[in-house]
């Protein structure tokens, strides 16, 4: 494997642990709800919620949903040491999660015309990885 140097002197990209319990039960076909009643900490599974509830035009809940995960997600970040910018690889499992609830929150803040934050999500998911953003809003 390739390491490859930040020429720029940048923070070094952002990799979040695995969780391969609660991709397991949602494999497995437990409903996502209880999903992030065992694992409230998950956020592909509150992205997954947020998605769910914004397709079926609940956009309070999906925002809601999105705002939990989205917190949730910055926790872990901060815990695996991100200091409030620097890449976080979308090809990387574990923090599509984040980047998912990311952008359900850019899309249910401009659907309730909370514009300056949905403004706010998009940046921050181009900022986090362009390819992010190009897959899931561009």
């Amino acid at each position: 494997m390739t390491t490859h140097t930040n020429l720029l002197g940048g923070p070094d990209p952002t990799y979040l642990p695995e969780n391969e319990e609660a991709y397991r039960l949602l494999d497995e076909s437990l409903p996502p709800a209880e999903v992030a009643a065992k694992h409230p900490t998950f956020s592909p599974v509150w992205a997954l919620l947020a998605e769910e509830a914004f397709a079926a035009g609940r956009v309070i809940e999906s925002y809601a949903y999105a705002r939990t995960g989205y917190h949730r997600g910055l926790d872990a970040l901060r815990r695996n040491g991100w200091k409030g910018h620097g890449p976080i690889p979308w090809n990387h499992r574990a923090n599509q999660g984040f980047l998912r609830c990311l952008a359900a929150l850019a899309r249910a803040a401009e659907a309730i015309d909370e514009k300056d934050e949905a403004e706010r999500c998009r940046q921050f998911l181009r900022d986090s990885d362009p390819q992010a953003f190009t897959e899931l809003l561009g």
